[in-house]
Order: structure tokens, then sequence, then C-alpha cells
């Protein structure tokens, strides 16, 4: 299997890991935004600690990677924040839907940082599941604006974490980076709960862990999957959570999509199934350019 498909399954399933995250934090109810936010670290923060012990590596890494993993936690725990109170605040789906733009943004800035050029079909396949991300979850704008920058700027600050992940490439191993940047939010937000702690019920504390355990998941498969290929190749496979969020509200909310939903699931798949076509392609003329000439 090449790195580009390995990429593509570690981010599909990091796309169900963080719809089902999207999903807990939503049923966990009024419990304030920063309080779900350092329950959803913490859990990562000690079952990543518990693979860096297990293969006896840095916890916080080496030197020379300190500004990037600092960076990359800080941008991320904003994106967190920002995402969070999008979801109590907006309607789910409007809050996915400015969520789901950090993937387009990400290609943007890999090639402003990182000068990944990308190419023609790789930016029209995006276009395409952008325009099915948009039939399914018909946004609302129809309350105050607050929400929806918080939404918009939630992808910003995503995109710039992802960004900085391609910078970390092999540099550190996927469960320090996890550790370090779930270990930072968790003391960075600590002393703001403890100032503005909301008691919660038993159901509500379950909820919570269950999202820290499905974030991990996500951000494992993330974190790893932009370490066998460039975001330009692979992001677009990040729109799936879109289809996960849908068939998870039938489950667990009853709800069934409409005709526009299932026309835009048509679309993201068609769109991620040419990219899977293309990217197969492009390997193998690779691999063929790169075999001796009889």
């Amino acid at each position: 299997m090449s790195d580009r498909n390995k990429g593509i399954i570690l981010l599909l399933i990091s796309s169900f890991g963080f719809a089902m995250m999207a999903a807990f934090v939503k049923l966990s109810g009024d419990v304030p935004t920063i309080q779900k936010t350092m329950f959803r670290n913490a859990v990562s923060a000690v079952i990543s600690f518990g693979f860096v012990m297990h293969y006896k590596e840095r916890l916080f890494g080496k030197k020379e990677n300190q500004k990037f993993l600092l960076l990359r936690s800080a941008l991320g725990t904003l994106g967190i924040i920002f995402y969070f109170y999008a979801i109590d605040n907006l309607v789910l789906s409007d809050a996915d839907m400015l969520n789901k733009l950090s993937p387009f943004l990400l290609i943007i800035f890999s090639a402003i940082f990182l000068k990944e050029r990308a190419r023609s079909f790789q930016l029209t396949a995006i276009a395409i599941a952008f325009v099915g991300t948009l039939l399914i979850i018909k946004p609302q704008f129809s309350v105050e604006t607050v929400p929806y920058i918080s939404g918009l700027l939630s992808a910003i600050f995503a995109a710039g974490a992802y960004t900085v992940l391609r910078v970390l490439g092999s540099r550190e191993k996927f469960y320090t980076v996890v550790f370090y940047f779930s270990f930072f939010s968790t003391v960075v937000l600590l002393p703001f709960v403890i100032i503005f702690y909301e008691p919660m019920e038993m159901r509500q504390l379950i909820y919570l862990l269950l999202a820290g355990l499905f974030a991990t998941l996500g951000q494992f498969g993330l974190t790893i999957a932009y370490k066998f290929a460039p975001a330009r190749e692979i992001s677009i496979f990040f729109y799936s959570t879109v289809v996960y969020s849908a068939l998870i509200s039938i489950v667990l909310f009853g709800q069934i999509p409409d005709a526009w939903s299932i026309l835009g699931y048509i679309v993201i798949f068609s769109a991620s199934f040419y990219m899977f076509l293309r990217n197969n392609r492009e390997a193998k003329l690779e691999k063929r350019d790169l075999q001796p000439s009889n």
C-alpha cells in the first residue's frame, strides 16, 4: 500500500473520531466551553502519556522542535475552544460546515508556508467536495454573528495547527505530539476551569470522557496521516466527517437526511473517489519513472 493510501485511510479513521467527539460534546449539554475543552484534552493526555511511556520516548519532545510543538499546541487549543463554542451556540450543521473549511485553508497555508504546490485536479476535487458539504448541511445563517465568527476562527486555527504538523513530519513520534498538545492545553485551561467550574451530572461527565476518547482517536489518526502524505493530496478526505456526522445523527438523534443531503454524499464520495484514482495513477507513474530503463 502506498503512503498516500495509508494517509487516506488514517484520515478517514480520524474523521470518524472527530465526528463522534462533536456528537458527545453536543450531548453533554450546558457545560462551559472551557470545561468541555479541558476534559476532552485531559483524556487525550492520559492516553497519549501511556503510549509515550510504553515506547520509552521523550514526553516533551526534542529541544530543537520546541517552537513547533508549542505553536502546534497553541493553535490547536484555540481551534478547539472556538469550535466547541460554535457547537454550543449554533445549529450543529452550521458549526460543522465552518470547521470543515480547515482542509481548504490547509491547502492554502501549505502552499504559502511549506511551498507545496497544489495540482489543478486536486484543487478541483476540493472545490467539488466543498459544494457537496454545502448541499448536506444547508447552513442557516440567521442568528447572531459572533458564534459564526468563532466557527470560522476554529477552522483558521485548526488549519494552522495541521500545517505545523506537516513541518514536524517525522521529527517526533505521533504520540509525543499528541501528548504535548493535550498536556499543554490541559495545563493552560485548568485555572479557568477551577475559577468558572460548573457541577456536572454523571451523564455529562461520561459524555465528555467519551468525547475525549474519540478525540484521541481522531488526533492520532490525523497526526500520523500527515506524516504519510502532503496535505494537498489527502486533506479532501477530512470532509468525510460530514458523512459520519449525518450517519451518527440518524443513530443517536433519529434525524434522516433529505434528498439534498444524499446528493451531497454522492458529490463528496465522487470527489474522494476521483482523488483516490488520480493519486494511484500518479504513484504508478512515479514508480515507473524511477525504474531503470533497459
